[in-house]
């Protein structure tokens, strides 16, 4: 449902209350007390049958009392009232409810359950949204709406900010008065029964009013709606997050190692990384960050200039950048020598640039100025002492009047102390200055900022097309998979492990499998080299672990008396395993190559994962592993290896040439792959992959299973291939018709360079010279679950194979309405292509629920306006601009085309 009515919870111009008190300090006189004290120009309406007057006004026995039916109606009851309520309310034309009141879903009653469900099936017919139950309240102050409980009004700002507790809404409150932050939003959305964080992610980021939203998350439902809205939020403005809840244990039962290293955190760690947001660890973390973000342009450069009167201070926030991995920025011999002409001759000549302790506000400002003049000194972070012999506070108001003339800079402050420095901070604060109370902590914000920067620029990454053609075979893995579950195991086979890997072409060492050690012992002797022998028991899952791993034997009897001492031991010692014979493996050359462990897991929220590190039968041990949600492309599979410390062993070192690292990341690729066509698979690992110069082998693997056939586990639509279509044209030509892909940005940019001014304008409705890369990524980079785009191409792989044309749907939050757009080569036009791709778009609405389908053509575009006539579309004149024509076509008063 996602915004459809919240603008009445923001911008209602009708306020009831239901449940108004008299009675001091109760929840009801809060609100009645803040909804009339909070400056809301619109009407407020009291609801309580026990009480005539409050605060001067009218209190209405019943809500069919009510003048006129309220936009908003915020409900204070106990909570066996709320159904009635809701479903008199919604009957009356109310469009939002705040529940304030707790007692349904966080109690985990069925009579509690059964009250939740009771409030949303009143609130359904007519689409009224609920904010809550169990909670604070909202607070907007665009219009003065204070429809909450809190103990404060807060100032006027640009972040916004949600938060599942109300507590921690009270707290922020009180927290930010002092420090003068301002907000446009804060809402407390309580058990999220129906408007959740995906809900404020979409409204937000099409508010003008809010610079960075601010989110403080507990827990999460509709992981896929979220990661869709925080994906399209994050593209926008700032999103920043405290996840709290960081050690809880996983309630996942693991069997393999993937699940056992793939923690709860650590996968909301990659969830938002994927989408784009800033992730940091409190409250004031919090607002460091947004202090930064909202406001400051991203730094030019990740190395930072530090400015001190002290050089303990610059010694300090220099460890504190380093130790989060950041840089020190080096001072260029121009910059140095500029310096030089204003500082003392004892000025430390060096980043970072002590100043000394005597620095007066000019000093500051001098020095100041010369950095910011400087392309490489851009990113700044000025630290002060208060001294006896000059004064801090004109110091701050110096650097503040010097910053302000280089508008374009990223400059942070801390002005150190509790007495003296603390009046210089509120004026740097109030006069645009991010200030930190220590060199560390200004630290820390700054890398947020590098931060934000990393996962917007993964955002944008133009991925290279694959290295190989790779098209799997999904029907024998899934046979695989389908024996065992009919077969009632909950583990695969190691016929079956491989084959299901041999769809999708990835290498694993092959093996035979023998049923007593005379087999084995002919098996090596076929073999003619070392081999491995490996138990195969299906209550045995580690196999080193249990010991049931035998290395480097060499020769027919080598291997025969090795495997009767192995079953023998494991006869006496663990009686109960079921032996069911020893894999024959020959023996892969290791001493090149690294261990490495690859796989898939489950989250029980966000559904399959991809898990990559260091392996081995140290790998729970060294826990050097990194976390991604499918599906991947070839950058994405880059940057999951690059999370981990193993990854700089893949480069050339000590000797060693680099590793194959294309060939790592195109198995992480396939493995993603296997996660979205095959989602009984539950736990997967290749452990150890043996990676070395020439490529990369699985030398052991193991795989889980379970029956489902859920469709929407994951929380990241892959790609729709079900959309693919080959196109002939009447000369006979083949083309393909298919959904766009993030590879597809090179040949996008490269089509665009053919068009003339004119055809830019008609697609556009301004003139581009070229179409940037972030322009390009965005428009090849899509969410598919929120827009389509189909593109007509030459055969071939996506980022290789030249386009023609592009056909765009993009639906609003709540999909029931969509533009789209279309722009075809001059060498397509008049083959009828623009009507057979208009067709398929059109019919792609439908199949998605897509009520109305509209868009925006220049009046002297004739050809596009007759087309559009041609397929049913609606067409008049747009109002609000001038030279521009509308089309709309309503699809469910349409069949399909």
């Amino acid at each position: 449902m996602t915004t459809r009515n919240l603008d009445a919870v923001f911008r209602p111009e009708r306020v009831a209350l239901i449940g108004a008190s008299t009675r001091k300090g109760s929840v009801g006189s809060v609100l009645a007390a803040n909804l009339l004290g909070g400056g809301f120009s619109g009407a407020v309406d009291f609801v309580n049958p026990a009480h005539r007057r409050l605060r001067g006004q009218k209190v209405h026995a019943r809500i069919a009392d009510l003048p006129a039916a309220p936009d908003l109606a915020v409900i204070a009851t106990p909570p066996e009232a709320v159904p009635d309520i809701v479903a008199e309310l919604a009957e009356r034309g109310t469009r939002a409810a705040i529940v304030i009141t707790a007692g349904f879903g966080e109690l985990g009653t069925e009579a509690s359950e059964q009250l939740q469900q009771g409030m949303l099936a009143a609130a359904r017919p007519s689409m009224m949204r609920i904010v809550g139950p169990n909670c604070l309240g909202v607070l907007a102050t665009a219009n003065g709406l204070n429809a909450s409980f809190a103990h404060l009004q807060p100032a006027s700002g640009r972040l916004a900010f949600v938060a599942q507790s109300g507590a921690v809404i009270s707290a922020v409150l009180d927290w930010a008065a002092p420090r003068g932050l301002g907000f446009s939003h804060l809402v407390s959305l309580g058990d999220m029964a129906d408007v959740d964080f995906g809900d404020m992610l979409d409204y937000l980021a099409a508010d003008g009013a809010t610079g960075a939203i601010l989110l403080y998350m507990e827990s999460l439902t509709a992981p896929r709606k979220f990661m869709s809205a925080a994906r399209a939020a994050s593209r926008q403005k700032p999103v920043i997050v405290v996840k709290a809840g960081r050690f809880a244990d996983s309630a996942r039962a693991a069997a393999t190692h993937v699940g056992a290293l793939a923690g709860t955190d650590a996968v909301y760690d990659a969830a938002l990384r994927r989408a784009g947001i800033v992730r940091v660890q409190d409250i004031e973390g919090l607002f460091d960050a947004a202090a930064l973000l909202a406001e400051r342009p991203m730094p030019h450069r990740e190395q930072l200039t530090i400015l001190t009167n002290g050089g303990g201070l610059g010694v300090l926030a220099t460890d504190a950048l380093l130790g989060q991995g950041g840089a020190l920025a080096v001072l260029p011999e121009a910059v140095r020598a500029r310096l030089d002409a204003v500082l003392p001759a004892n000025w430390s000549g060096a980043n970072p640039i002590d100043i000394l302790g005597d620095a007066d506000a000019e000093r500051y400002q001098r020095a100041i100025d010369i950095l910011l003049s400087e392309p490489e000194t851009t990113t700044l972070l000025v630290l002060n002492s208060p001294t006896g012999v000059a004064d801090s506070i004109a110091s701050a108001k110096g650097v503040s009047e010097t910053v302000a003339a280089h508008p374009r800079s990223t400059v942070l402050a801390s002005w150190v102390g509790a007495h003296t420095a603390a009046h210089a901070r509120r004026w740097l604060a109030t006069h645009g200055l991010p200030s930190y109370s220590g060199p560390a902590q200004a630290a820390t914000a700054y890398m947020h900022l590098v931060h934000y920067r990393e996962v917007q620029d993964e955002l944008l990454q133009t991925p290279p097309s694959m290295p190989e053609s790779f098209v799997p075979d999904v029907a024998a893995a899934r046979a695989a998979v389908a024996e065992a579950i009919a077969d009632g195991c909950e583990w695969l086979s190691e016929a079956q492990c491989a084959q299901v890997l041999r769809a999708y072409a990835i290498p694993l060492v092959a093996g035979r499998m023998a049923l007593d050690p005379e087999g084995a012992a002919a098996i090596a002797s076929e073999i003619g080299r070392p081999v491995a022998v490996k138990l195969v028991s299906p209550q045995v899952k580690h196999k080193s672990a249990a010991g049931g791993v035998l290395l480097n034997l060499d020769g027919a009897e080598a291997v025969r008396a090795a495997t009767a001492a192995l079953r023998d031991r494991m006869a006496v010692e663990h009686p109960e395993l079921d032996v069911q014979g020893f894999l024959v493996q020959p023996m892969i050359p290791g001493q090149y190559g690294l261990e490495l462990i690859v796989g898939i897991g489950d989250d029980p929220l966000f559904g399959p994962l991809l898990l990559f590190g260091h392996g081995g039968t140290a790998v729970r041990l060294l826990a050097d592993t990194a976390l991604a949600l499918p599906p991947l492309n070839m950058q994405l599979a880059y940057g999951l290896i690059d999370r981990t410390r193993v990854a700089r062993l893949l480069t050339a070192h000590s000797g060693r040439g680099a590793l194959d690292r294309e060939a790592l990341a195109l198995i992480l690729v396939k493995l993603s792959q296997l996660a979205v066509d095959v989602p009984q698979i539950r736990e997967l690992d290749i452990n150890p992959l043996l990676l070395t110069a020439d490529g990369a082998m699985g030398l052991d693997a193991r795989c889980r299973v379970r029956a489902t056939d859920r469709a929407d586990r994951l929380c990241i639509r892959p790609y729709p291939r079900e959309l693919e279509e080959e196109v002939q044209l009447d000369d006979g030509r083949r083309l393909m018709l298919r959904p766009i892909r993030p590879e597809d940005e090179v040949m996008l940019r490269a089509g665009f360079d053919q068009l003339t001014p004119e055809e830019i304008h008609l697609r556009f409705h301004h003139f581009l010279r070229q179409l940037p890369h972030r322009y390009a990524a965005r428009l090849s980079q899509i969410d598919y679950d929120r827009e389509m785009a189909l593109v007509l191409s030459e055969l071939g792989e996506p980022g290789e194979a030249p386009l023609h044309g592009v056909v765009r749907l993009i639906a609003e939050p709540d999909n029931e309405r969509a533009e789209f757009a279309i722009i075809l080569s001059r060498d397509m036009r008049g083959k009828g292509i623009g009507r057979r791709m208009m067709r398929r778009i059109l019919d792609y609405a439908r199949s998605r629920g897509i009520r109305e389908v509209v868009g925006d053509v220049l009046e002297y575009n004739g050809a596009m306006l007759g087309l559009c006539r041609e397929l049913g579309f609606r067409v008049w004149r747009a109002p609000e601009e001038r030279g521009v024509m509308r089309a709309s076509m309503v699809l469910d008063e349409e069949s399909s085309a």
